[in-house]
């Protein structure tokens, strides 16, 4: 129960990672609120707020903001992919990927950090494609660089007041995932090739990046801040040599 008693606001959480880290809130015994573009699961745990919103909308977000005094733990997850070159890539797109992934962090950031608590954390789900980039994926990998370098401003300039990190995912088993692999060529090939990139031997869970997000919420990372936590099974540790052909 390392989060009891602390009041945590997680965007994006009816699936994927955001539901990974709502569940392990719960168990770990926060009171959640989560949000999202639709309407609310019918299999979102009983325990958990939800609200509709669309973080891009700064306006709803203020509006969202006004219905909490105060809050422990800010989770940034909302986010979209669009699986296309600079070239290939629309205003729409623009609008859609930075919209949700950039503009969508600011904002929660802007109108939560006043309702922070001292000692608070906040978590922003950045990418290991905001370090490196995934082919066919401009504007999300552009959007996770300025996740990465909103979480180092944040924990500049609101520490000792609050904590701020971002946790930088791999290949974790979500739509993304499948989504990204079928731009390939060859998707299988492809994936593949991935996991044999991975000395873990296999793609990640949202178990996995759950796990890391409650260590950073609770006191135990009180001494962590303005930090790029990478969760990745060790595939950008490796050397662009294939391992499994040695």
């Amino acid at each position: 129960m390392r989060l009891s008693g602390k009041k945590a606001i997680v965007t994006g959480g009816t699936q994927g990672i955001g539901r990974g880290i709502v569940e392990a809130f719960i168990i770990e015994g926060a009171s959640v609120t989560t949000c999202g573009r639709s309407t609310a699961p019918a299999d979102l745990p009983e325990q958990c707020l939800y609200h509709q919103l669309d973080v891009s909308d700064p306006i709803a977000v203020n509006a969202f903001s006004d219905t909490f005094r105060q809050i422990d733990i800010l989770v940034n997850n909302a986010g979209v992919q669009v699986e296309k070159t600079v070239t290939q890539s629309t205003d729409d797109d623009w609008d859609l990927v930075m919209g949700a992934n950039a503009r969508g962090v600011f904002n929660m950031c802007r109108s939560f950090i006043p309702k922070t608590s001292d000692g608070g954390s906040i978590i922003n789900i950045g990418s290991i494609s905001g370090n490196v980039a995934d082919p066919a994926m401009a504007l999300y990998n552009a959007s996770k660089s300025f996740v990465h370098g909103l979480t180092r401003s944040i924990a500049v300039d609101h520490g000792p007041h609050i904590r701020c990190n971002a946790i930088c995912p791999g290949w974790i088993e979500t739509g993304m995932l499948e989504a990204g692999f079928a731009t390939a060529n060859d998707p299988q090939s492809a994936m593949n090739d991935a996991l044999a990139r991975h000395p873990v031997r296999r793609f990640g869970k949202p178990t996995d990046i759950a796990a890391a997000a409650v260590w950073l919420a609770s006191d135990e990372a009180s001494f962590a801040t303005g930090q790029l936590f990478t969760i990745d099974g060790g595939m950008t540790a490796s050397s662009p040599l294939n391992p499994a052909l040695f």
